[in-house]
């Protein structure tokens, strides 16, 4: 079983900044409205939850 590692940490209300093994990224949104987040791998990520059981995620990655 692989050891993993993953911190959150709120710096501000609606901004976020997450710690995992590789990289850090930070998060902007509230938890019901859309969300944006920027890692320092290159990904960005928008979210958005929908009712019910459904929601909306788009990934770009930079390109090298």
């Amino acid at each position: 079983m692989p050891i993993t590692f993953r911190k959150s940490f709120r710096i501000l209300p609606g901004v976020r900044v997450n710690l995992n093994r590789r990289s850090f990224s930070v998060t902007f949104g509230h938890r019901n409205g859309p969300k944006r987040t920027y890692s320092s791998s290159g990904r960005t990520t928008t979210s958005h939850d929908l009712p019910g059981p459904f929601g909306y995620r788009s990934t770009r990655t930079r390109r090298r």
